[in-house]
């Protein structure tokens, strides 16, 4: 099973991502992290960015292999970004699921405010991205990313991928 978490910076995707994948006892793959791991911090331009994901979908495919379920978080906010794992599930013949993470304008602005260890991204390039995500086309869940409702929003996904799942 591959479980994408998708959404604008700021949403909380990576939080909410990690503690998902942890539940699971799945690995969690990270496009900040990955990044790091390339030495590309810096590199942004359409094709950098697909890099990344192909390289993400590298190491998803190798833990599929070894027939553990992935929890894949970054924006994917563009359509050929999702193709890469929905092609990779398609291969693999196992599903793919969605997740997107949202967040008022407000709770955005505060978390991009702050130093985050493993993202560069700050409210201008939030809202460049913003104004270049494409709506998903497939079936997702949609979560509204508080300050504290974590445990909530964990809950709902083990039910969504439990309930599509069967």
């Amino acid at each position: 099973m591959i479980i994408i978490v998708c959404g604008l910076p700021g949403s909380g995707k990576s939080f909410f991502a990690n503690r998902l994948a942890a539940k699971l006892h799945a690995p969690h793959i990270s496009s900040d992290q990955t990044r790091k791991e390339m030495n590309a911090l810096g590199r942004y331009t359409f094709n950098d960015k697909m890099t990344v994901y192909q390289a993400m979908a590298k190491i998803a495919d190798q833990n599929l292999a070894d027939g553990k379920p992935v929890v894949v978080d970054a924006t994917f906010h563009h359509h050929t970004m999702r193709d890469i794992f929905t092609e990779l599930g398609k291969q693999r013949q196992i599903p793919v699921f969605f997740i997107l993470i949202m967040a008022t304008e407000a709770i955005t602005k505060k978390r991009l405010s702050s130093v985050r260890p493993d993202s560069e991204a700050d409210y201008p390039v939030y809202l460049q991205i913003k104004n270049q995500f494409e709506k998903l086309d497939m079936p997702y869940l949609k979560l509204q990313s508080e300050n504290d409702n974590i445990d909530s929003m964990l809950n709902l996904a083990i039910e969504y991928l439990t309930d599509a799942y069967e």
